[in-house]
């Protein structure tokens, strides 16, 4: 089993989010882990930013895994988001980001850090996967398309 594969909940996955640039990713992605689980936005989008400004945490092919450390936080989240349209990255391939997995992880979390970035980054190389994840409707298919490439228990979660 993936170590992320139950960090990711349908309430932290946001589908066809209407933003241009990675920023405004970042403050949507947020504003909705601040609504769904009382962490500052504020923090989370400033931890992003600081971490974005150290290098492009876009891997190519379209996707990125944007990533940091929280102090305070308890426990890595995870959560998803599907743009509307490709936005600029700073891909090493120089294709726009269409979908993104966000990781916040304590601060003191270091491996853990690691392991999810690394088990998040080899799925994501999957062609199969990438497209599984742009063809799902709505969250519980984000769901299936996670659990089914983790092997995990996600592939059948209710969300509802």
């Amino acid at each position: 089993m993936n170590a992320f594969a139950d960090l990711l909940y349908p309430e932290n996955i946001a589908l066809d989010l209407n933003v241009s640039n990675k920023m405004q990713a970042f403050a949507h992605i947020a504003a909705l882990l601040e609504r769904q689980h009382q962490i500052g936005r504020t923090l989370v989008h400033d931890s992003l930013c600081e971490r974005e400004r150290m290098g492009s945490t876009a891997l190519g092919m379209g996707v990125g895994i944007p990533h940091a450390r929280i102090k305070g936080l308890r426990q890595p989240m995870l959560a998803f988001a599907r743009f509307r349209k490709a936005i600029p990255f700073d891909a090493p391939d120089d294709m726009p980001v269409s979908e993104v997995f966000l990781l916040l992880v304590p601060g003191n979390a270091a491996v853990a850090h690691l392991q999810i970035l690394a088990e998040l980054a080899e799925m994501l190389c999957d062609q199969d996967f990438r497209q599984r994840l742009r063809d799902a409707n709505d969250p519980r298919g984000i769901l299936q398309a996670v659990g089914a490439c983790a092997g995990g228990s996600r592939a059948n979660h209710d969300p509802a």
